[in-house]
């Protein structure tokens, strides 16, 4: 009996590009407000098709920069407005 392995999902250029705007755009300046230096944030911001999706992040100097994307199915997200 063999078992089927589950193949991870493929994030396209597009794609990628749509979760990097959001992430510059809104979610960069929550972690600058909270001192953040690296870590892990989901993608649930760019929407619910991207809810197992995160980004590993870094700092570089005063600004941060998308290490890269990771999938995992049983990912969330944190709310960052506190």
């Amino acid at each position: 009996m063999s078992e089927k392995k589950k193949t991870q999902p493929l994030l396209d250029d597009d794609e990628k590009e749509h979760v990097r705007d959001l992430f510059y755009r809104d979610i960069v300046p929550k972690l600058v407000r909270h001192h953040a230096r690296n870590g892990v944030v989901g993608c649930d911001f760019a929407g619910p098709r991207f809810s197992s999706w995160q980004i590993r992040f870094k700092s570089k100097g005063k600004d941060i920069e998308i290490v890269d994307f990771e999938y995992d199915e049983t990912g969330g997200g944190i709310d960052l407005d506190l």
